[in-house]
């Protein structure tokens, strides 16, 4: 029987109890089952390489900033013709973190603080709750969105027929006939 396994498969849970003044920094080297893993979570063909690089830093009184990057070699199927679709990642991770009781985090939503969000700008810090943050997790999560949700081989394109109208079934000729429309 093979245990349940609540994390992901590059899970990395840093302390941030205690952080040094200049970060503490992470590397996650996926290995052969990770990536596996990897490729199985995301629905991918095989992950060759994967590998974070992050920075876990103070920020402000007691929030953490994360920062670094996640690079990948990956195969997908082509949603076409399913052949295989080799594709690079290389993705800038950042996210700040503050304490689930942090004033900072509480002052916008009591006390009729505005909340400005940008676009384009950085996201709103997320809470955590005790001293650790998944930081793996975390360069998962932004590895998931820089997947191509459409990957297609070169060249491979949908066929599209002459008419714009496709064939009709007996079925769809029978019950136009019934219903007496041509």
């Amino acid at each position: 029987m093979k245990d349940a396994d609540p994390q992901g498969p590059v899970s990395f849970v840093a302390n941030v109890g205690r952080l040094p003044q200049k970060g503490l920094p992470v590397v996650i080297d996926a290995d052969e089952r990770q990536r596996a893993a990897l490729a199985t979570e995301h629905e991918l063909l095989s992950v060759e390489r994967y590998r974070a690089e992050l920075l876990v830093a103070p920020w402000k009184r007691n929030g953490v900033k994360v920062s670094g990057r996640v690079e990948a070699d990956l195969t997908q199927a082509c949603i076409v013709t399913l052949d295989p679709v080799a594709a690079h990642i290389d993705e800038p991770v950042e996210a700040l973190f503050l304490p689930e009781q942090s004033k900072l985090g509480r002052q916008g939503f009591e006390g009729g603080g505005e909340i400005v969000l940008d676009a384009d700008g950085p996201d709103s810090p997320e809470t955590f709750s005790g001293d650790t943050i998944d930081v793996g997790a975390l360069a998962e999560q932004f590895f998931g969105l820089a997947i191509d949700p459409y990957p297609r081989k070169a060249g491979a394109s949908v066929e599209v027929a002459d008419d714009a109208k496709p064939a009709e079934s007996e079925f769809q000729q029978k019950l136009r006939s019934l219903l007496g429309k041509s």
